[in-house]
Formats: structure tokens, sequence, C-alpha cells
């Protein structure tokens, strides 16, 4: 993927759900959550066993579909789950009408993203925005 493309996603989202939000300080989707909410980005965390409580000033909810039914649209779905349960999301994200899907670092499902693209989504697999936002200089 060239940097070009990631530097338009990463400068035109403003909206991120972000699925696989864990509550624990140390796990890897909440440090995201957290970097990229100060870097002015709206993440609406998304974890069912979480669901109804409060991250990031936003309400956390068990699905894509409840986040966007509740909260508004969204620019980008963020996956922090295993390759083999992205898809499922990957189909959230195409009937949410996301513009985005990112798989984080080893997530990689190549017939979901194959779906994103041919719905007229952008997709990024196996990489980490708050690693591309800094190397980037965003």
């Amino acid at each position: 993927m060239q940097d070009q493309t990631i530097r338009n996603i990463l400068t035109k989202v403003k909206t991120i759900a972000l699925v696989g939000w864990s509550p624990k300080p140390d796990r890897p989707s909440h440090r995201v959550a957290a970097f990229l909410k100060g870097r002015g980005y709206r993440v609406i965390p998304v974890n069912p066993g979480q669901a109804g409580q409060t991250a990031l000033g936003e309400t956390v909810f068990a699905s894509v579909a409840e986040a966007v039914e509740n909260a508004g649209p969204v620019d980008m779905v963020e996956i922090f789950r295993r390759s083999e349960e992205a898809g499922a999301v990957v189909d959230a994200a195409i009937a949410a009408g996301a513009k985005v899907v990112w798989m984080q670092l080893g997530v990689i499902d190549e017939a979901a993203a194959e779906r994103a693209r041919n719905a007229g989504l952008q997709v990024v697999m196996d990489r980490c925005p708050a690693i591309e936002i800094p190397r980037l200089g965003l």
C-alpha cells in the first residue's frame, strides 16, 4: 500500500468504530484507541462484553451496526480481532456504509478485503494507525 493512500485515509477519516476495544490499559486496542482519540479522531469502542460502558467519552457498543444506529455514521472500522473473525466485521462495515476498513497488525483476510473493495471501501491490512501516523508525520 502506498504511503500517499494511507496518508489520505488518515487525514480524511474523522470517526472510527474500533472493534475489539479492551478496557484493559495494557492491551494494544486500548492504547491505540487512546492514541487516536488524543489525535482528534472520534473513536467509538465496539466490544459486546463491555457494551453500555463509557470509554473515551463514548458509549461502548456491542456491534458496528449498533454503534452506527446510536452514535451516527463512521468513516472507518478498525479491526482488533483475529483474522478468522475479521470477515464478519468487514461485512458489518460494508453494511454500515463505512468508507474504510483497517485491519490491525497481524489481521489478514484477503477474501474479506476483496468484498470490501468490491463494495467501494478502501482497505488497509496488517498495519497500525498508531505507527503510521507518526511515521508519516501526521
